[in-house]
Parts: C-alpha cells; structure tokens; sequence
C-alpha cells in the first residue's frame, strides 16, 4: 500500500499518505530537562524528527504511559494470554518482546508491530471489536522529558488532507493508545459512517491527543532539519554522539495590518540517541524515460487538482494519461471521470494479479476503489484495434467497441464506464513534446496515445537529504534509494536499532521500516521505547561508580555545547 492518494470530494484517501509530509516535517524528542534558554539548543539524549502519529504515539510512551496487563483481562489468542500473565507485576516495556512475539501472524512483517497491534486491537483483522487486554497507567517516574518538532501543527501531514475525503483503514485502526477514535468522533458528529473518518477528524484527533494527553509542552512546530551528523567524542572525556542541526521558524515584527514577519533561526543539538520517523512520500519516484520532464507531464495528484481548479480539464478534453496501479493512481482515474475527461491508464501489473491493491480490498467497504478495478477490467486495450479509434471513441462511448477477449469479463458492455481505456502489462517508452506518449506493452508492441497531460504516480522515496548520501547506507540495500516497499531501512525487528548506523543510538521507525499503516506504526514506538527503558535499567544496575562515570561524561559534553541543549535520545522524521 505504498502508493495513495487524494480524491476529489467524498473518495478515499490511504494512510501512507499521512504518515509524511511533502516538505521535512521535524521531530525531536529531547530526553533530559535543558541547561539553556535557548529551546532547540543544547544537548539532548532522545531526538524525533516527526510530529505526525509516529512521533506522538513515542512521544505518549516517553512521558510515562505504561502499558500492564489488565487483571481481569482475557485475550482471544490463548498462547499470547498465556505468555502476558506469567509475569503480570511487569510492564509490557519490561518483558521480553521477543519471546512474546513467538508465533503471531498478521498484516505485517515486523514481529512487534503485530504483537501490540494485536494488544491494542485483537482480532481486529476478522471485523471482531475485542476490547484491549491493555490497562494504561501514567507513571511519571518512569517518563523522560522529551521535545517533538515538526514544522506544522501535531498531526502531521493529515492537516494537509482534503477534509471531505474518507480513510482507507477503518477509523479504529488509526486510533492511538489511551483515546478510543470512535469515542471522540461520537463527541464530534452523530454518525461513525462505515466506521472510516476523513482526514479533517484524523488531524483533529491527533492534535486533541496531544492535548488530552498533556504532551503539549513537548511540541514544538515550525522546524526543520538540515543535517544528522556522528560527533566524535573529545580528549576531555565526553562521549560520541549525534548532531543535528536546522531551522526553526519564528514570528518577527508585527506590520501594521496586523500580520507579522516570520524568521528562521538556526538550532543545533547534540543528543546520544537518534530515531529516524519520517515518511516515504516526499519525493515522486520517476520512470526515468525520455520527455519525462516536459511541461504536461505530472508527477503528483495535486497537480491534477491544480488543473482541474483551473479549469483545464473537461470532456472535450484530450485524454489524460494515469501511469500506475495503486490507489493515487485510482484516485487519479477517479477525479477525471468525475469531470467526464477520458482517461488512459497504464500499468505493469494484469488486472488479475494478486499484488494489485484492488485484488486485496473488500468490496463493501471500498466501493469507489472496487469501480476502477472494474473500468481497468473490462475497458482493456485491444491489440488488433487502431489506437486512433480506440482514443476517438473515448469521447463517443456510444461507438466504443466491445471489451478486449482477453478481458476477465468478456461479455461486460464497454459503454459501462465510457471515456475510459486501460492499457495493461504496458509501460512508458517516451513523452514527446507534441503531447503523445509511446507505450509499450510486454510483448513489444509500441501504442502512440496524443494526451492534454500524463500524470506519473509510481509511488514516492523519502527525504532523507539531511542525512549522507540521503541515507542509503542504511537501507537493505545500500547502493539503492531508500523506498518503504523495495529498500527500507535495515533495523533490528525487537528494537528498531538501525543495523548500518554510522554509530550506536540510530533507531527508525514507520515507514522508513516498511510499516505505513499507523496500526502498525505503533510497534515501532513499543520497540524503541522499550529498549530505552531496558538500557536504563542496566545503566541503573551498573552500580554507583558507573554512574558516576556517566554524569561525568554528560556534565563534559554539556560544557562542550555551550548554545546547545542536552539528551539522551534523538527521534527523526519527516
């Protein structure tokens, strides 16, 4: 599900696509109180880059929330409800979530984002409402002070979302720790519809968690990430460690027709541990063809938009080219069959193989996405008829011919969606600058298609300029881009150390790991936290003269960064 989108009006959007923002969104996520005035400088030991649902479901777990088995709690898998009441006195950050992790299964490849999604939500994968075997407790003993930048308000890039749109994933799925999301909407509107909200409630919803879950002071927007460096350790005796440095924004002087001048002012902080949150969604992926860069050649759904607010698109239009299979390409189709503009759709993938979206989503709940599967079904390219007449007869549906043969629905009448014609097991040869693009298809056949605009949506990378090389050290594979499907960061699955690190203290979660379902997000923020709070245990067992060593090493790196604040933990996202 790495591709997603917006739709126009009442359609759907996925959750991959809140869970970054299409600019750096920072978090950090500072671990010890600060030794300076100034917000961002110093030195700190936890640091997020990430505000979105990421950043705060590690933000609730660092604050003191702690996770217990409820006495009189019952769990739906009798081994995992076995395994939690061994040691019931025990927190689930002091249990070892490896051996709890034996032999679940579920929608994810990362042992301990399965583990607590099936804590949070058990069954939830069968429609079953189970209630969590989880009881909550705030323990401010336990909670290390923390900062979470992001350069808009708690949420992240969901405030971004049109507001009339309905989530991919059921409403509960989305929900964080300690706030049931159907509660809070039943406070909001009458009706849960279809248990799926739109982004507008997502984005208010997190940031009232923030608020209803006093983390406020932890929050600080308009920042900006610039560069994550391994600083060495110094003759004097204070450790290596990481720094990050950027930008945050504040407002200046106030004009006289009341608005103000903002600034950016540079921060730089030093922090012993560093979690990688951002998103996979900044950068649009490219087919790398020929023409790829001409002026009618998009690489995003809100260029769509852009057109369609324009006015440039309507049924007397020239086609418009979609190039992929996932849902912002869906969303794509679906927004220019909306205005009656035909359409081309082009893909890689048969309209039957099982790795295509469509062929994993439940018609009843995903309607709209279930129509274009159809349209890509039954409206198939036909090798033995002209292109030409084939494009004319997108804009006269009443003498479009019948379905390819080798559609799956053969006798389906094309006049079902008109103005719309897919081009399966095909892909871009070239963009010319007359408009028409050359596809072909698996078997070598070239179809000249004359569009008003082609719309490239493939899918997208992460910004990771911040760090060397974007971070490419640090994926599966380290010569390739860093993508949430095909080469995500390479992280140890019961802590979400990152494996290729320049130093120790890296961590990374969410999509950077391959999760971009916020359902499972959350494991990542259980494994991070979890292994924070066990390496504070054994510091605390090392005895009195290790900790003395230790405070030694904090107060020289605090006199190393004079503009700077202190902490343990640096959490990075987008």
């Amino acid at each position: 599900m790495a591709s997603g989108g917006l739709l126009h009006r009442k359609q759907v959007v996925t959750e991959s696509d809140v869970l970054s923002a299409h600019s750096v969104l920072l978090s950090i996520v500072i671990c010890i109180l600060y030794k300076s005035t100034a917000r961002l400088n110093g030195t700190t030991h936890l640091h997020f880059i990430c505000n979105g649902p990421s950043g705060i479901c590690l933000s609730y777990l660092l604050s003191g929330y702690t996770p217990y088995l409820s006495p009189e709690a019952w769990h739906p898998n009798p081994l995992l409800h076995s395994k939690l009441g061994e040691q019931p006195h025990l927190s689930l950050l002091e249990q070892n979530l490896e051996y709890l992790c034996e032999g679940l299964e579920g929608r994810s490849s990362n042992p301990v984002a399965v583990l607590f999604d099936s804590l949070l939500l058990p069954d939830s994968d069968f429609g079953l409402d189970y209630s969590s075997p989880l009881a909550w407790r705030y323990e401010p003993e336990r909670a290390i002070p923390h900062l979470v930048l992001g350069k808009g308000p708690p949420g992240g890039a969901w405030h971004a979302m049109e507001g009339s749109m309905l989530t991919l994933s059921l409403a509960n799925w989305m929900e964080l720790p300690g706030l049931k999301l159907k509660d809070w909407l039943r406070d909001k509107r009458r009706n849960v519809r279809n248990d799926r909200a739109t982004p507008a409630e997502i984005a208010s919803y997190y940031q009232h968690y923030v608020s209803q879950m006093s983390l406020e002071q932890n929050f600080a927007c308009g920042t900006t990430v610039t560069s994550v460096t391994r600083q060495p350790g110094n003759q004097d005796g204070s450790p290596p460690c990481w720094r990050v440095k950027g930008l945050q924004r504040r407002e200046g002087e106030v004009l006289g027709d009341g608005s103000s001048v903002s600034e950016e002012v540079p921060f730089s902080v030093l922090a012993h541990n560093v979690v990688l949150a951002t998103g996979t969604h900044d950068i649009p992926a490219r087919l790398g063809v020929e023409g790829e860069s001409l002026p009618f050649v998009c690489h995003s759904f809100w260029e769509l938009e852009a057109a369609i607010s324009r006015g440039e698109l309507d049924q007397t239009s020239d086609p418009v080219l979609v190039v992929g299979a996932g849902l912002t390409a869906a969303d794509a189709v679906l927004a220019a069959h909306h205005l009656n503009t035909p359409v081309y759709h082009a893909f890689r993938r048969s309209v039957t193989d099982p790795g295509l979206i469509f062929n994993q989503l439940p018609k009843v709940l995903y309607p709209e996405y279930h129509k274009v599967h159809q349209m890509m079904t039954q409206q198939q390219h036909r090798a033995d008829s002209p292109p030409q007449e084939q494009a004319q007869n997108l804009h006269h549906p009443s003498t479009t011919s019948s379905s390819s043969p080798s559609s799956t629905s053969p006798s389906s009448s094309s006049s079902s969606y008109p103005g719309y014609l897919s081009f399966p097991r095909h892909r871009v040869v070239a963009f010319r600058p007359d408009r028409k693009c050359v596809l072909e298809s698996d078997y070598g056949q070239q179809t000249v298609v004359q569009v008003s605009k082609a719309l490239v949506l493939i899918g997208a990378h992460p910004n990771l300029s911040f760090l060397a090389d974007n971070g490419r050290i640090l994926g599966v594979k380290p010569k390739e881009t860093i993508t949430c499907r095909r080469n995500p960061i390479e992280v140890d699955p019961f802590t979400n150390k990152v494996v290729s690190a320049e130093g120790p203290g890296m961590y990374a979660m969410g999509p950077l790991v391959g999760e971009n379902f916020v359902r499972f997000l959350k494991g990542g923020a259980l494994a991070i936290a979890s292994d924070l709070a066990n390496r504070q245990r054994e510091a605390e067992g090392r005895g009195e003269e290790d900790m003395a060593t230790e405070r030694l090493k904090d107060r020289c790196l605090d006199r190393q960064v004079t503009t700077q604040a202190e902490a343990k933990v640096c959490v990075l996202g987008l």
